[in-house]
């Protein structure tokens, strides 16, 4: 249960991980209280900057069974993308609601059943939808919606964002665990268009592999090419300097 102050519990599952601390971050601005985490990594003194006394265990079944007594009114996902059903479903049966980073899923199925331990448990699972807040793409919705209604939009979407020798040798690197290129980094550019063009009619992946992917989707309302790739020599010369990668 929450407090008696009206701040709620959080826990955190992945906190040593790349995005953690924007989540901490986001708990402690807000006013919550972290009151417990787990990684296996014990990587994690980002904690001292915002909840120095809560509880930490790279054991996940003593995690587990804080979860299970009612440490948190909310479970944070930060885990790798095939560990976000199972870390999922234990929040739900703890009791909690959980907030999980993006993909879900890297199945239909995992979804299902996400789906179903939602309604036997009563509690809320949530993602991370960070584009739809972005300032232009707010207005590319708006800009859609108040044009002609009929209108089907061709759009080609390309992302290079390099990623050095580490990316494969870790879960990134691992389809089975990842979902690849297009589930790892893709994501986030799927919702976006899907939030302003609505729905897939058709979907074609024209070609894939470890470090890119392009392929087509038919919305309603847009047409999209794409081209996603984390490697460095897909980018375009540049003048005056190297282009230089994000962090994901």
């Amino acid at each position: 249960m929450e407090n008696s102050d009206g701040r709620k519990k959080f826990a955190i599952a992945g906190v040593a991980g790349y995005i953690a601390p924007r989540h901490l971050g986001a708990i402690h601005a807000l006013g919550h209280e972290l009151t417990t985490a787990h990684d296996l990594s014990d990587s994690v003194g980002i904690m001292d900057r915002y909840f120095p006394g809560a509880d930490f265990t790279t054991d996940w079944s003593s995690f587990e069974r804080q979860l299970r007594r009612g440490a948190a009114d909310y479970l944070t996902v930060c885990t790798p993308n095939h560990m976000h059903l199972p870390h999922t479903l234990a929040g739900l049966a703890a009791g909690a609601h959980v907030i999980c980073e993006k993909p879900l899923g890297l199945t239909p199925g995992e979804i299902d059943r996400m789906i179903e331990a939602e309604r036997s448990s009563g509690r809320n699972v949530r993602t991370i939808l960070q584009l739809r807040l972005h300032p232009e793409i707010v207005r590319l919705k708006q800009a859609v919606a108040e044009g002609p209604a009929d209108r089907v939009y061709d759009i080609e979407l390309t992302y290079v964002t390099p990623r050095g020798r580490w990316y494969a040798a870790s879960w990134k690197g691992d389809t089975a665990r990842s979902g690849g290129v297009a589930t790892n980094i893709g994501v986030h550019f799927y919702d976006m268009l899907l939030w302003i063009f609505g729905p897939v009619v058709q979907s074609r992946v024209h070609y894939a592999a470890a470090d890119c992917i392009a392929g087509f989707l038919q919305l309603e309302r847009a047409r999209v090419r794409y081209f996603l790739s984390i490697n460095s020599r897909h980018l375009p010369h540049t003048e005056g300097g190297e282009c230089r990668p994000t962090a994901n």
